[in-house]
């Protein structure tokens, strides 16, 4: 039998007696004594007072519980883990889903757009995504022209397949060329074939 009351003399130095104190009322694993002087372990796990906590289930992990405002709540939040994505429209952004990630998944170019994200596909001088373009464009075949000047408008376009690098303009036809009543008749320049 434990002792709950200590008296020397006329003076109490030790009196359990009117305590209250029970398991349930002290924290879980915390030892005192009880009022019948024998010793208690708290078995309570009340230890903080959640009145001005304010999570919802959306904002806790899927299947975990907290407590908020004295309520036990279990989360809805979806756990995605590594989430990955690719992007294969420059106008088609990637969509992040709501939820939990936990920092390793990767978006990235589709791999048919990144195995065409060369220099060489790429006009010169102009960066996409960190490449820097050298392409200076196909060598088309120059051609020259020579036309004659008539006394109509004309254009002179260069053959299929080909840059008109120049067009050569012959000298206006200036002939003359005598009449059969005398004198001579001037003829300058002629005009196109229809």
């Amino acid at each position: 039998m434990a002792i709950s009351k200590v008296v020397y003399g006329n003076q109490t130095l030790i009196d359990l007696t009117s305590d209250s104190v029970t398991a349930n009322t002290m924290l879980k694993d915390v030892t005192a004594h009880g009022k019948d002087g024998e010793p208690i372990t708290g078995t309570c796990t009340f230890d903080s007072d959640t009145t001005d906590a304010d999570a919802t289930a959306s904002e806790i992990l899927a299947t975990k519980t907290a407590y908020v405002n004295k309520v036990k709540v279990t989360g809805t939040m979806p756990n995605r883990g590594a989430v990955t994505g690719t992007i294969s429209n420059k106008n088609t952004p990637y969509t992040i889903q709501s939820g939990y990630h936990d920092g390793s998944g990767t978006v990235d170019i589709d791999s048919n757009s990144k195995t065409n994200l060369v220099a060489g596909n790429i006009r010169d001088g102009v960066q996409i995504l960190g490449v820097t373009g050298t392409y200076e464009g196909e060598a088309v075949p120059t051609q020259s022209k020579t036309a004659t000047p008539y006394t109509t408008q004309q254009t002179v376009l260069p053959d299929s397949g080909y840059n008109l690098s120049q067009v050569v303009v012959q000298a206006i036809a200036y002939v003359e060329t005598d009449n059969p009543q005398g004198g001579k008749t001037v003829t300058i320049g002629t005009v196109a074939p229809a």
